[in-house]
């Protein structure tokens, strides 16, 4: 795997280029959490994965070029357990860019966070994936009568929950800390870098009520 140079460290900058200096900067992990990696789905797990709505997908290129991008479906229809070492993710229509997916294709290495709301802690799992066009768990993963477009195999290789630290500083799920009105709408913002030969009158019907009706 190629990776690309790093640009110059500013002056004003501490480097910590080696794992000795990680380590002394952040300290080893206590045993219990070095140990906590499973290879295998316990039926915690499994909960877990039928009450999650919302994924992120991590994926690398051949050159290590990153791509994470995020899924989502009711709960109960995103993840289809296989067996103890293998789940897989509907894929459903969308702007067909498939970032994540070409990855796949040169680079099976995949990681996975699964989130259910209101809850601090994660799920993490890694693994080696693959894309299948049909497969018959296809059916058991309708959502208003539409089947998957394709299907994504991960053949798990850790898996582990992930403490609630991050979310809790970030207050993730605090009502009273959100601000969807501090930036500008994804109408705008569509507007200002996919749409421009459209008005952003336009634009803001499209992303209007009738958007969520077109998921499947």
């Amino acid at each position: 795997m190629v990776v690309a140079a790093l640009t110059e460290t500013p002056a004003t900058e501490t480097p910590v280029t080696t794992l000795d200096e990680l380590v002394a900067v952040v300290g080893e992990p206590i045993p219990r959490v070095r140990d906590k990696v499973r290879d295998r789905l316990h039926d915690l797990d499994r909960q877990w994965l039928a009450a999650s709505p919302f994924c992120v997908l991590a994926s690398s290129d051949a050159e290590g070029r990153l791509d994470t991008s995020p899924k989502g479906d009711p709960a109960g229809q995103l993840v289809h357990v296989l067996d103890e070492t293998t789940l897989a993710i509907a894929e459903r229509p969308g702007n067909r860019r498939v970032d994540g997916y070409k990855n796949v294709l040169a680079n099976p290495h995949v990681g996975l966070i699964f989130l259910i709301p209101g809850r601090d802690d994660t799920l993490r799992v890694n693994g080696r994936a693959r894309l299948v066009s049909d497969a018959p768990w296809f059916d058991d993963m309708r959502v208003k009568g539409s089947r998957p477009i394709l299907g994504l195999v991960v053949e798990v290789e850790e898996v582990f929950t992930h403490c609630a630290k991050a979310f809790l500083r970030a207050q993730l799920w605090h009502p009273e800390t959100w601000e969807p009105e501090s930036t500008p709408s994804r109408a705008v913002v569509a507007h200002t870098f996919e749409r421009a030969d459209q008005s952003l009158a336009e634009v803001e019907q499209h992303y209007g009520p009738t958007y969520g009706e077109q998921l499947y």
